[in-house]
């Protein structure tokens, strides 16, 4: 894994310094700190699959270009075989299976993500990206946490929200809980 982390990082350093963009206006682009962005483009820590789409659309290139170092080829559709997607393990909290790595010019980046059982009750850590994001649950329940609000949602449950706004999950029961994300 650690070697995948500094593939990524090679190749959005090679990126930023083909389009001659400074880590300074990357990381103020992304809203973190220069420090932080270092450290993910050094390969030194991971990064959150929000941030590596963000940094893929500074970039001006897909994000599976980011993850496997290939451009998507196809045009008119692409089908992703039960547990073949390319796999984004980009936050330690969530594993990612992006469902659409190799459609050229999505409008949308579709995930299968899974939360495992934490013995915390509350995230350590929220996410915020630009956009909006869908999920629906697949398998389990999830409690979500978007700004001052919890949400519980079971299986066949979804939400539609802002994904700028300050969020993140945890999973109920002590069971792994399982969802589509659809992030815009």
């Amino acid at each position: 894994m650690q070697e995948r982390i500094k593939e990524v990082a090679a190749r959005i350093k090679e990126l930023r310094e083909i389009l001659d963009i400074s880590q300074e206006s990357m990381a103020s682009d992304l809203r973190i700190s220069q420090d932080t962005y270092r450290r993910y483009e050094n390969g030194e820590e991971d990064i959150p699959a929000s941030i590596l789409y963000e940094i893929s659309r500074k970039l001006g290139v897909e994000m599976s270009i980011l993850l496997t170092g290939e451009a998507p080829r196809m045009h008119y559709f692409t089908v992703t075989r039960k547990g073949q997607g390319v796999s984004v393990e980009r936050r330690k909290q969530y594993k990612y299976q992006n469902l659409a790595a190799n459609f050229i010019n999505k409008k949308a980046e579709p995930f299968i993500v899974t939360v495992e059982p934490k013995p915390e009750s509350t995230p350590v850590h929220t996410n915020s990206h630009p956009g909006q994001e869908f999920n629906l649950i697949l398998e389990g329940s999830l409690k979500l946490f978007i700004k001052d609000h919890e949400i519980v949602l079971e299986e066949g449950d979804s939400i539609y929200f802002d994904s700028s706004c300050d969020h993140a999950m945890v999973a109920l029961n002590n069971k792994p809980a399982r969802f589509l994300a659809i992030i815009m």
